[in-house]
């Protein structure tokens, strides 16, 4: 299935995401642990809206997000407050190109009947260049180097430095795997010696 081009990746990925969640309902399981389609959601507009919320400061946002009725709060997700992180483009496109991209896949990839998407090299490409960041973060302990391949559009190193782990695939499927989801990125190769492949494969990533 392939991704139409738009003037902001981040902001076609949370329409597409807001489709999806509108479609399922809020009941339905995503690859979050723990999390429906509604806890999902409602982690989006937290993220958005009420930032000290989102770092434990404060639960009443979240309980009055609670009152909420399911496409209330879908529609909160779909048009962001201009105040926010989502409102200037320039902010958008760094801070949430990868959040929705990777949350959309969460409620994609937790469905039986998945496929895989093809995006379009522009975004794809996009999409590299953010999760370079992600992945330095995210593998900053890991105790070997890991190398960040897409055939294409380039490589990165990330982790602690000593024997190597080389991660080769489409951007979208590395941006998966370094973001935590490894169980469910497609179509990758994982080279390096087995115990580190083994570890890195199971090791939790990502926020």
């Amino acid at each position: 299935m392939a991704v139409q081009a738009s003037a902001g990746y981040a902001r076609s990925e949370r329409a597409a995401l807001c489709d999806l969640l509108t479609e399922l309902g809020p009941d339905e399981p995503t690859l979050c642990t723990g999390w429906t389609t509604r806890d999902l959601a409602t982690h989006l507009v937290v993220r958005e809206r009420h930032p000290l919320a989102a770092l434990g400061v404060s639960g009443k946002a979240r309980a009055a997000l609670d009152e909420l009725e399911y496409d209330a709060l879908v529609a909160l997700v779909r048009r962001p407050p201009r105040w926010s992180i989502s409102g200037p483009a320039l902010l958008d496109r760094p801070v949430n190109t990868v959040e929705f991209f990777v949350h959309h896949e969460d409620v994609r990839r937790a469905r039986l009947d998945w496929r895989p998407r093809t995006l379009q090299r522009r975004q794809a490409a996009d999409l590299w260049r953010r999760i370079r960041l992600f992945a330095k973060l995210n593998l900053r302990r890991f105790p070997a180097a890991v190398q960040a391949e897409a055939p294409g559009y380039g490589r990165f190193s990330a982790g602690k430095g000593g024997p190597r782990v080389r991660i080769i695939g489409a951007p979208a499927e590395v941006a998966l795997f370094v973001y935590g989801r490894q169980s469910v990125a497609h179509d990758l190769a994982l080279i390096g010696p087995d115990p580190l492949v083994k570890r890195l494969s199971d090791t939790p990533l990502g926020p």
